[in-house]
């Protein structure tokens, strides 16, 4: 009966084996949560704990006072489960699908009461910060519990009383008698328009949302949301402060959300304030809005509430402005700005102090941005990263939203003109856990003193802020919720938004828990049309918008479009639509966004297309530094080399935290060098176990935001828990070539090498595990021990290198330059394969090339080798061994496939009457093996020498991602030479003879088959062959390379003794004769030699018949010559001295009928 929120999937099972259960907390961590917790870990011997959509609970319990892991030091599990539940604060949080689950749970879990394994189970009412059915007097709840057996009854019936309470909420809301439905007005026409309008729908307390004016996207959405219409039923297509009032009053609204700045600045709110003081409206008052309205306002709150920002000045006079900026220091960069509204353009960037004064002259002087230029600010240039930080503000307090990061330059490489914004994402990972309270507590503060003005803020509060050196900085307030920010941040937003809203406007933000998904990112894309920020078309009709809406976890937002009279969506604005992706990261997130762009075009009537985006959304966030934590205990030597590798960028990474156990170490001094953005702390272990000491120094380093640590020079001993907790992200350097002299340290190491007359000895950066000194070794470093050495010494030279090894281990986690040898390519291994190969090919010399390596490309002479180019053809032929490489592959025998390479080839161009002249090969591979690849390549060489072809080149493709490791394919390339006049075949005629020269084996057909045979059999390729005795095994047997027949059909071929050739490869006899025969004759088979060994073996094992053999292996016949009937016996005297010594009979060639098999076979295969 109502839209029920889809919060993001559960990632948990409500079964869980945790002894702790922390349920449905969301966002929040009450303190009387964390001190049970607490307790129920270091009294009561509770050892893990799994939060379940309760997600900032780990970093919480780590803080002092609590200093607790997740998971706690073995021992023994307690018998009853601890379920501590957050009772859902309003109904539609309760009616989520998560909630719901959750709330099924807990019934269940309530109602097996009696079940010994049933947990117990303590509800958490957040409206009243306190336990239901608990004296909250009491200090240990859980020892409260324990010695009040009855409690437990009483702490059910409060959990099902509340759950029971929130079914009459939920009931009532199905009665049409009592059901909320209420109408909201939003005022504005952009993308962020339609993202909160789709926000807003989706709450089952909203009947309907009506923009005003709204765009093409609201219109076509359907279902709640629709655009405003005057009383007549026509689009309203204003949105001022009469317009609104009427419509207000016309639809009965409950609630106003203003989306633009604009309507704020001239009062609405207040309007409506007077005009219908029941509705609710969600923005702040013009007094508020003064935040955006006047910078020079805003720059002088900050000031006096001693919020962070840049040092600036404000002026009314242009003279007395560039009077200012020319008593500055010149090297001194200057921002100069418009002090009111200038569509989000009066924000100026000059780099010298000349452009500086010319930039005070264009907003003061020639009116660029007209009256909201009268004001002008001129402030000191900040450095860092921007973030857009969104507050919900109820005129009491404020709750900040995930931050997010905006694109405002038009192009690539943030190049081109500003902007609106050209795409946004959230999550930013550049504002860090502590960051993100402390920017709250500025927009708190805010809030608060606006409120002792007498001009409380109510709506949101957009905080755009420079992330300096010196910690984070107010740039601006806006008043109201960003483009394209909106279309990122409120997609993580799980609780209901009109609730916040209404909340808000209310004075009780602190009554709702607001949440925002777990483990989920977002990020849009905006489509503009071509030209934008300056003039741009048009009218274009958008294709697409059905195939990118389908796309998975993607909506598509709409900015400037409008709907044609047939309802086809146009182009109306500069910035036209925003393709938000969400995914369990942010790679998913922009993956999915960019999926559906590219189903999007604006094009024109010829088919131009006329749209523009971005593609670099987020590049900086996925290619981010990393951030590295220290701990140290000592001077922190082996740290400079790693700062010194920051600074000069060689480093992709970023020390934003050093952390010791003593306090005057000297490590800390390094930390504070590297300015005060960079958390450096000592952390006292008084009266802390080492669980406990471990866990607040963990608080620290997650606080700063810590991806990866480093232990210099670091004197304690580390819990299992820390170990656990930081495992594969925490390295140390050991004074010594691990894992000798493990667990030793400093100058005891150093003597012990001494003392055992070590040759060598170094430095290990491994990873830390709860074994002292035994995690796997990243990096080892190696320094030679010379007689003389004393412990000192050689303390000296090995703590050199402590530095380095460092360097090297960090690249190896967070190097963005990925090389060849990164990917799995060694350029080196392919080097020294073509050197090894050089000789090989070297020996394939022939006239017309000389088969050197090492060009760009292999050349041939036609004239060297005996060809005249007027009255030659070329043939080319190409080809591979197919899955006899498998065999090949399985028993690590890779020459003869060479061999079969060449011959697939060049028998195929031979039949052409072709003589081979030169050949290529392609050799493809996971990982370049080169002792394996130059054997492939000495087959290959081989090859060509057997064909008289010169092997003048080819490829060496190693490719990771393509192929398994150990996995190599293979192709070749042949080319040949022919004169005109003797192109095979030709005149071939009934009563020619078929000679057949016998095959090698298989050759390289059939594989697929063999292989199958060879496993229906229960043989390997290592077994006794059992066809021929004298063989071997099976692969050798099989890997018997293909017969090259180019020299003994070549005398014949000079001779015009041949009409006519037949390569029998894959399809056998009767697949390939039919290809050298004309259709007029067919070929009577009455000669077939009998079949050799294998290919009996064969027809055994598969149960095929003749026609099936003669149509998949070639059966002993590998080429077939045609001949004339009087030249037979030349022939075969010709192929006797070439070296043939068996030539068969196998039959002759008749006049075909009709449509007769061109083959006909007039003997069995014996």
């Amino acid at each position: 009966l109502w839209h029920i929120i889809q919060p993001a999937p559960l990632s948990f099972t409500m079964n869980s084996k945790a002894d702790i259960l922390l349920v449905g907390f969301g966002g929040s961590t009450p303190a009387p949560v964390l001190e049970l917790v607490s307790q129920a870990v270091s009294k009561h011997g509770y050892q893990s704990i799994q939060p379940l959509r309760s997600q900032n609970f780990e970093y919480e319990l780590l803080k002092a006072p609590y200093r607790t892991f997740l998971n706690t030091a073995a021992g023994k599990t307690t018998d009853t489960q601890l379920i501590i539940y957050n009772l859902p604060s309003s109904l539609t949080e309760y009616l989520s699908e998560a909630s719901q689950k959750e709330a099924s749970f807990i019934r269940s879990t309530l109602f097996a009461g009696s079940n010994a394994s049933a947990g117990q189970v303590i509800a958490f009412d957040v409206n009243s910060n306190s336990f239901l059915g608990l004296d909250s007097s009491s200090s240990d709840i859980i020892d409260f519990i324990k010695t009040n057996p009855s409690l437990s009854g009483s702490l059910a019936c409060a959990t099902l009383a509340a759950l029971s309470a929130l079914d009459s909420k939920a009931t009532e809301q199905l009665l049409p008698a009592t059901t909320q439905s209420d109408t909201v007005v939003l005022i504005g026409s952009g993308g962020r328009e339609h993202a909160l309008a789709v926000a807003l729908a989706q709450s089952p307390l909203v009947k309907e949302v009506i923009v005003c004016p709204g765009n093409g996207g609201t219109k076509a959405e359907g279902g709640k949301i629709s655009n405003a219409v005057d009383s007549d039923g026509n689009p309203i297509s204003k949105q001022d402060n009469d317009t609104v009032l009427e419509l207000v009053k016309r639809v009965n609204a409950k609630m106003v959300v203003v989306g633009p700045e604009q309507p704020l600045v001239d009062g609405v709110v207040d309007v409506l304030a007077v005009e219908c003081s029941s509705v609710k409206v969600f923005g702040p008052s013009k007094a508020g809005a003064e935040l955006e309205a006047s910078k020079a306002f805003t720059k002088d709150f900050l000031q006096q509430h001693g919020i962070p920002t840049a040092k600036y000045q404000n002026f009314t006079s242009a003279d007395e402005a560039i009077a200012y900026v020319k008593s500055l220091d010149p090297n001194d960069r200057q921002v100069v700005k418009a002090s009111g509204l200038a569509a989000g353009k009066g924000v100026l960037l000059p780099t010298t102090q000349e452009e500086t004064i010319e930039a005070v002259r264009e907003i003061m002087s020639d009116k660029a941005f007209g009256a909201a230029g009268d004001t002008c600010v001129i402030e000191s240039f900040m450095t860092g990263p921007e973030a857009s930080c969104l507050a919900f503000c109820d005129g009491k307090t404020a709750v900040l939203m995930p931050a997010a990061q905006d694109h405002k330059r038009a192009l690539d490489n943030d190049e081109g003109l500003n902007t609106g914004g050209m795409g946004a994402y959230a999550p930013a990972p550049c504002v860090t856990p502590e960051m993100h309270k402390e920017i709250e507590a500025m927009c708190i503060k805010t809030v608060e003193k606006m409120a002792e003005r007498g001009t409380p803020y109510v709506g949101v509060l957009y905080a755009g802020m420079m992330l300096t050196p010196n910690g984070p900085s107010m740039l601006e307030y806006n008043c109201r919720f960003g483009d394209p920010e909106t279309q990122v941040v409120l997609p993580l937003l799980e609780t209901d938004l009109y609730e916040v809203m209404t909340a808000c406007c209310d004075g009780k933000l602190d009554s709702i828990d607001v949440r925002f998904k777990e483990n989920v990112s977002a990020a849009t894309v905006v489509c503009a049309a071509k030209g934008y920020p300056e003039s741009y078309p048009k009218g274009m009709a958008i294709q697409g918008l059905e195939q990118a809406g389908s796309v998975d976890n993607v909506k598509v937002y709409h900015a400037g479009t409008k709907l044609d009279d047939e309802n086809v969506t146009r182009c109306s604005g500069g910035r036209v639509l925003a393709v938000t992706g969400m995914g369990s990261n942010l790679t998913e997130a922009l993956a999915a966004s960019y999926k559906a762009v590219k189903q999007i075009t604006f094009e024109d009537s010829n088919g131009d297309s006329l749209m523009h985006y971005r593609t670099d959304i987020a590049k900086g966030a996925i290619r981010k530094k990393l951030r590295i934590g220290v701990l140290g205990s000592t001077r922190g030597t082996a740290l400079l080399p790693v700062m010194e590798a920051i600074a000069t960028g060689s480093l992709h990474a970023e020390i934003v935290a050093v952390v010791s156990n003593r306090s005057k170490a000297l490590i800390l001094e390094k930390g504070k060098s590297l300015g005060v953005t960079v958390t450096t702390q000592f952390v006292s272990s008084k009266g802390l176990t080492r669980d406990q000491y471990d866990a607040e120094c963990t608080s620290v380093l997650v606080g700063a935001g810590v991806e990866y640590m480093l232990l210099v020079g670091y004197m304690r001993i580390l819990s299992k828990q820390f170990c656990d907790y930081w495992a594969g992200r925490c390295i140390n350097v050991h004074p010594s070539l691990l894992p000798k002299h493990a667990g030793g340290m400093d100058l005891e190491v150093h003597q012990a090498v001494i003392d055992a007359k070590e040759s060598e000895s170094g430095c290990t950066i491994h990873e830390v595990t709860e074994e002292v000194d035994g995690g796997p070794i990243v990096i080892q470093k190696v320094v030679k021990v010379d007689d003389s050495d004393t412990a000192e010494s050689l303390k000296s030279k090995v703590q050199a290198l402590e530095g380095v090894a460092f360097i090297e281990a960090i690249q190896k986690k967070c190097k963005t330059t990925v090389s060849y040898a990164d990917a799995g390519v060694s350029i080196d291994a392919g080097n020294s394969l073509v050197e090894m190969i050089k000789p090989a090919c070297k020996a394939t010399r022939r006239p017309g090339c000389d088969a050197d390596l090492g060009g760009f490309g292999g050349l041939f002479d036609l004239a060297a080798a005996g060809y005249k180019s007027e009255d030659t053809i070329i043939i080319g032929a190409t080809d591979g061994v197919g899955t006899k490489l498998r065999v090949a592959h399985m028993t690590k025998k890779h020459e003869s496939v060479g061999i079969d390479l060449v011959a697939m080839c060049v028998n195929d161009l031979i039949v052409a009457g072709g003589e081979p002249l030169f050949f290529l090969d392609y050799f493809a591979t996971g990982k370049l093996d080169v002792n394996e690849a130059a054997a492939v390549v000495r087959g290959i060489a081989e090859g060509c020498s057997q064909a008289g072809c010169g092997l003048i080149g080819g490829e060496t493709a190693e490719m990771p991602s393509m192929y398994a490791p150990g996995d190599y394919d293979l192709a070749g390339f042949s080319v040949g030479a022919v004169h005109k006049d003797k192109v095979l075949p030709q005149n071939v005629s009934a009563g020619d003879v078929l000679l057949g020269l016998p095959s090698s084996g298989v050759h390289s057909n059939g594989f697929s088959l063999v292989r199958k045979l060879v496993e229906k059999a229960n043989l390997d390729y290592e077994s006794a062959c059992p066809w021929d005795k004298n063989a071997g095994t099976v692969g050798d047997s099989l890997l018997t390379p293909t017969k090259i027949y180019v020299k003994c059909c070549l005398p014949l071929l000079k001779k015009d003794m041949l009409t006519g050739l037949s390569h029998i490869t894959g399809g056998g006899l009767l697949e390939n004769l039919p290809r050298s025969l004309p259709s007029n004759v067919k070929a009577e088979i009455t000669g077939h030699p009998p079949l050799p060994a294998v290919f009996s073996w064969m027809k055994q094992i598969s149960g095929l018949d003749d026609y099936e053999m003669l149509r998949t292996f070639n059966n002993g016949v590998g080429m077939v010559l045609i001949v004339k009937s009087d030249v037979v016996d030349e022939a075969k005297t010709l192929l006797r001295e070439a070296g043939e010594d068996v030539v068969y009979d196998l039959g002759v060639l008749t006049e075909r009928q009709g449509d007769e098999e061109q083959v006909e076979m007039k003997c069995s295969l014996a």
